[in-house]
Formats: C-alpha cells, structure tokens, sequence
C-alpha cells in the first residue's frame, strides 16, 4: 500500500519480471501470475480467445486453456460463453478477465495490482474470499491496494509512503496492525 507514485506497481512489475530494477534482484522461485491495474487484453478478441492465447504459452491446447479459463471465469461471475470482443466489455468484466488470465498457468505467487477495477460491490466482496482461497491453498498473493479496510485481511502489509509523510493512523511495514 502507499501513496499514489510511491512504486507500488513498480515493484509488482519489478517482481513480475517486466521492468528490471535500478539495483538488487529478484529471484523466481514458481510459476508468477500477474494482473496489472489496466487489463493488459486485446480489443478484439473475446474471453476463449484471450484464454486460448494466453494458455498457449502456458503449453496448453486451446481445448484445455478454454476449459480451464471457464472455469476460472465462472468462479470470478463473468459471463462464461459470452462471445463479445473485450472492447466491448464493461471494465469490472474487462478486470474479471485480466485476473482469470494471471490465474490460468496456475500461479504459486500471484501479483495483484488492484484487480478489483471496475468490480461491483459483490464481485469485491467476492474477490477478497477468494484471496482467502488463495492463501488457504498454499498460493503466494500480493495484493496492491488503497483500500485501508482491507487490510485485516491479509498477512501482512508493506506501506510504500516515504517514512517522513506516513501518517500517524499508517501501518508501519511489515506485519499487519494489531
């Protein structure tokens, strides 16, 4: 968590592998999934396109990729089956789509980058449960988030705001408050 400009999603893509670091290093030790704040989809392919491209290079057939995604899809209330170009998709299914997508190869870390974009009261709701899914599953999920709230949900929390302008009510790095 931090401040808007703090590198929050600096250091996901950092982590992600896309953005290599000014110094230091990350080592990757499992599969990563990673769903930026944009969805990062094609405008002009539907959902089992997107799942059949991105299961490509995951090594999956198109009939297992698609198989698998729907699944995924139907567990985050898209609309399975739906065959509109993702353009045309509203942004929390857009969003829904972009998370199925960091899950399909089956992450042991998984990189959230305020993923909940778009997302209806009930589908943030839902998407919290599922973290706890996640982390009851053994899979590593970091969540990049500005939703304070939240943050009795999780195991522990890093604030990315520069120590001189964290505010008294900021959780210090580390483990979460209380």
């Amino acid at each position: 968590m931090g401040e808007n400009g703090c590198g929050k999603t600096t250091l996901l893509r950092i982590c992600a592998g896309i953005t290599r670091p000014d110094a230091g290093r990350v080592e990757e030790r499992g599969r990563i999934g990673y769903c930026p704040q944009e969805p990062g989809l094609l405008e002009l392919l539907n959902a089992d396109e997107h799942l059949a491209l991105f299961g490509a290079a995951f090594g999956l057939s198109r009939k297992d990729a698609v198989a698998a995604g729907r699944q995924l899809l139907e567990e985050l209330d898209f609309p399975v089956g739906d065959r509109s170009v993702s353009k045309d998709l509203s942004g929390g299914t857009r969003q829904k789509l972009n998370l199925a997508l960091a899950l399909l190869g089956d992450p042991e870390v998984l990189l959230l980058d305020e993923p909940y974009q778009g997302f209806d009261t009930g589908s943030y709701v839902n998407f919290w449960d599922h973290v706890i899914g996640w982390r009851a599953a053994g899979r590593a999920t970091v969540v990049v988030t500005h939703m304070l709230s939240e943050l009795s949900r999780v195991d522990r929390v890093m604030d990315l705001t520069h120590p001189s302008r964290r505010s008294p009510a900021s959780p210090e790095a580390g483990r979460r408050p209380g």
